[in-house]
């Protein structure tokens, strides 16, 4: 059949002999695409999927390998207090949907068991739906993805609410911000300080503007900074120290890169565990400090020898913050190979901070001896909520 429109264009009508079904294909998301789907869930404010993420983030600060219902519900069952020590209190909230103190008191009622057994087993199976973790109770890529930005956004909210701050350093920069005045010399129109030239010139009793009236713009930069966070993940840091550092070094890293300097990462104990060379990739110090789990002894010197080889070779302000929460406890003789240790790195040029959590008198006297042959600063912590506000300011201090 053939018709026309209204503006007599010809048009064929074809018949169709035959039509085949519409194939639905199922089958999981491409990992960027889950990705991005959880980074809307995150900003969007998921609260499922923001608690699953507390969920993930909980269980490596406690040093949890794997999400078991049957090993867990046999933990709870044999001793509450010391399943509590092992996993903490929100994941037990989480996976029973009940709260810790509940759960106590009724976990010897045959009833309650099969009950939070089933919810276990059935909140451990949406972590597995969302691809969080495997079948055996791992934590997936994407399972450490959302823990990371559920860190990042609540350091961030936290750092807006308390406040960056600012800093300024001496030396001159082409781009810097407009603080002071200089003399003329060649530069670019948009330095030069219209009003002070002005009353230069009328000051001088001269009709007309002359080389020796005009006053510039003295920008000054923040300076060339390269830091390096040494973050000590011993057994002793398990739970809320290691989570509160971590936070810490979030905001180091972001406050940092944005002010265009740079930030590297040693995760220490008995051995160096992980290493991120000073760097201005945000992602990639934040999914390391997400990753870190607790475990075994600390070797600071150990920890300032490898900070001495990370640093660039480049004449900038070099720095080190070591965060730990005890004495040295590896090697023959600890203490003196620790301030052997830092007495090579200022050497170097490099000067060395200690944020010291809880630490007994003698780790504050060690602690004050680092900084005093470093040339840094020590904080002494009591109130973990500070961490983050501690360690800025001595980022500042630089």
């Amino acid at each position: 059949m053939v018709f026309f429109d209204s503006k007599q264009t010809k048009y064929e009508q074809v018949a169709v002999k035959s039509a085949d079904a519409i194939e639905e294909i199922s089958g999981k998301l491409k990992q960027e695409d889950q990705y991005d789907k959880l980074m809307n869930s995150v900003l969007e404010g998921d609260k499922q999927q923001i608690d699953n993420g507390k969920l993930i983030l909980e269980s490596i600060n406690q040093g949890v390998g794997a999400f078991t219902p049957d090993i867990m519900m046999q933990n709870l069952v044999k001793n509450y207090e010391l399943t509590k020590n092992m996993y903490g209190e929100r994941i037990i909230r989480q996976l029973t949907n009940y709260s810790s103190n509940y759960v106590e008191k009724n976990i010897n009622i045959p009833e309650f068991q099969r009950e939070i057994k089933k919810n276990i087993e059935e909140n451990t199976k949406k972590l597995e739906n969302e691809n969080l973790v495997t079948k055996e109770g791992m934590i997936t890529d994407e399972g450490i993805f959302l823990s990371s930005l559920v860190l990042y956004t609540e350091e961030l909210n936290n750092l807006i609410a308390k406040g960056f701050g600012e800093k300024r350093k001496k030396e001159k920069e082409f781009h810097g911000d407009k603080e002071d005045y200089t003399n003329f010399k060649k530069t670019r129109y948009k330095d030069i300080a219209i009003r002070q030239t002005v009353k230069s010139a009328i000051r001088r009793g001269h009709t007309e503007i002359i080389k020796e009236d005009i006053r510039l713009y003295n920008r000054k930069s923040k300076g060339k900074i390269s830091i390096i966070y040494a973050l000590d993940s011993s057994g002793s840091m398990k739970g809320e120290k290691l989570a509160t550092a971590k936070k810490a070094g979030v905001a180091l890293a972001f406050k940092a890169i944005q002010e265009k300097n740079k930030v590297g990462l040693i995760v220490f104990g008995s051995e160096i565990k992980n290493i991120v060379e000073p760097t201005n990739d945000f992602m990639r110090l934040l999914r390391n400090l997400t990753t870190i789990r607790a475990s075994m002894e600390t070797d600071i010197a150990k920890t300032i020898k490898k900070a001495i080889e990370m640093f660039p070779n480049k004449k900038e302000t070099k720095h080190l913050v070591l965060l730990t929460d005890a004495l040295p406890t590896k090697g023959t003789e600890p203490k003196e190979e620790t301030l052997k240790a830092v007495s090579i790195a200022r050497n170097q040029g490099i000067t060395i901070s200690a944020i010291g959590i809880k630490l007994d008198a003698e780790g504050l006297k060690l602690a004050k001896k680092i900084t005093e042959i470093g040339q840094g600063r020590l904080y002494k912590v009591t109130d973990l909520g500070k961490v983050d506000k501690i360690i800025l300011e001595d980022y500042y201090s630089l």
